[in-house]
């Protein structure tokens, strides 16, 4: 019998779109569809990609509308996932890049922690790139498509870390932030956009979503987007401009 993971993994494979699992199956929950990515995650595994970290999705509440996503979701991050730039798009559908703060994890972090001490689990920050995509044509979904696939995940490029001070973690929750494709600017965002709080509360978000399943020290969290999301193409340069904290820059090209 063909799962769900496996139709999906065949149209990331193959690079062929496909209808959302939602239309033909109205009783497609998100308790399914976490079941449906964690085959899709072992089939990787399979493969021989190994889990890294973790992406959230849809933490941005000014883009929920324009998704029909009202709340977030997460997803892995691969070792196969995590490169260095520039990236080929031939392998990704409908690709689009996310502006987004990484964080890596020096402890693991546990429910119901107090703000203070989800910030002393947090070793380093970054910036990042993530690059989105939708095996559902036009990007039109429902949230258990997906995050049954894989939470949108395609690849995520970071720039140097940092150690997250506690300065640095405190401005997070007061960055402004422009993306620029090719010296030209595309968009702006704050990282209020993020849950209300920031990369930090999606964090939070995150570690209350998982509960027991608790994120290993040495994992990475991209924490979501702080912009709209932006179609890419070949031959572009995507860098960010951020006010509020010093992170060392990032430039993502694509061929």
């Amino acid at each position: 019998m063909i799962t769900v993971a496996d139709a999906i993994l065949h149209a990331f494979d193959r690079g062929q779109p496909m209808a959302p699992i939602t239309e033909s199956d109205e009783g497609f929950d998100l308790p399914r569809a976490y079941l449906a990515q964690a085959m899709l995650t072992a089939a990787r595994v399979r493969r021989g990609a190994r889990v890294v970290g973790m992406k959230t999705g849809f933490t941005n509440t000014t883009i929920w509308d324009e998704y029909n996503v009202h709340a977030p979701i997460h997803g892995p991050v691969f070792d196969t996932s995590w490169r260095a730039g520039p990236l080929p798009l031939a392998p990704f559908l409908e690709p689009r890049i996310e502006p987004e703060i990484v964080l890596k994890l020096g402890a693991s972090p546990a429910p119901g922690m107090s703000p203070e001490a989800l910030k002393s689990c947090v070793a380093e920050v970054a910036r990042g790139f993530e690059i989105v995509q939708s095996p559902f044509p036009g990007w039109r979904f429902r949230a258990p498509d997906t995050v049954a696939a894989g939470a949108l995940h395609g690849a995520l490029v970071t720039g140097d870390f940092v150690p997250a001070t506690p300065a640095l973690l405190n401005n997070l929750a007061d960055l402004d932030v422009t993306l620029l494709c090719d010296g030209a600017a595309l968009d702006h965002g704050h990282s209020r956009n993020v849950l209300g709080g920031g990369p930090l509360a999606a964090l939070a978000d995150l570690v209350a979503q998982r509960g027991e399943d608790r994120l290993p020290a040495g994992w990475i969290v991209s924490t979501g987007t702080l912009t709209r999301a932006l179609p890419v193409a070949p031959g572009q340069s995507w860098t960010t401009r951020i006010e509020g904290a010093d992170l060392p820059p990032l430039t993502l090209g694509f061929t």
